[in-house]
């Protein structure tokens, strides 16, 4: 699947709050790759990468290791976040202030700390 095949796939209530998290991304590392690596838009930086997904309840933000999300889960324990993910659902308001520590994590540093 392509990126612009993808997009055209998400539902219209979603598609600001997705685009705002990918031109967070796009604002933050202009040089970052954006692929659809894992079938979902994926941007990859040096060794790190992070992904954003249209899921069936949520707007998803995967990074590649919990350790990027702890800084978010201390601010926001409202918000649900798996192993390396944070899941936002419609009702969530996207604090994407507090997303730039998320991706700078996932970006720069990759597997390791």
């Amino acid at each position: 699947m392509k990126y612009d095949e993808y997009l055209r796939g998400i539902q219209e209530n979603r598609v600001e709050r997705f685009h705002s998290l990918i031109d967070l991304v796009k604002l933050m590392y202009p040089a970052a790759t954006l692929s659809m690596k894992y079938k979902m838009p994926t941007f990859t930086y040096k060794e790190g990468w992070i992904s954003i997904a249209n899921q069936k309840h949520y707007i998803s933000l995967y990074t590649c290791g919990a350790h990027h999300l702890e800084s978010f889960k201390a601010k926001h324990p409202e918000i649900k976040t798996g192993k390396g993910c944070i899941n936002f659902k419609d009702k969530d308001e996207i604090p994407l202030q507090d997303l730039k520590p998320v991706i700078m994590s996932a970006l720069e540093s990759g597997h390791g700390h």
